[in-house]
């Protein structure tokens, strides 16, 4: 078994919280990493522009003093679309295999 990679330095703490967490519990090749480094670098961002938001609010005035949208709107959406794309390529939401037929127990 290889040894489980650091995650990227630049990565906030949540996010490498989320790289070990899944880097333990799944052996990922060297795709799949780089595809974990996207989700969670635009984890990170979507993140950034969330505060910035709750900072600043969602409108600002353009030069005709008109209300727009704060530029980190598009910026959130962004990120976090790109987030489950990378999420979904991941393909780690794949369900464990059962010992038989028939439906899991319930909860």
């Amino acid at each position: 078994m290889e040894p489980v990679p650091k995650p990227p330095a630049h990565l906030t703490k949540e996010a490498k919280s989320w790289w070990r967490k899944i880097n333990d519990e799944w052996e990922l090749g060297a795709d799949a990493l780089l595809l974990l480094r996207g989700a969670l670098e635009a984890f990170d961002r979507c993140q950034q522009a969330r505060k910035l938001l709750a900072k600043e609010g969602l409108m600002v005035l353009d030069r005709f003093e008109q209300q727009k949208a704060h530029p980190a709107v598009s910026i959130e959406r962004d990120s976090r679309l790109q987030m489950v794309k990378c999420w979904r390529s991941l393909n780690l939401d794949v369900e464990p295999p059962r010992s038989g037929p028939g439906r899991p127990p319930g909860r």
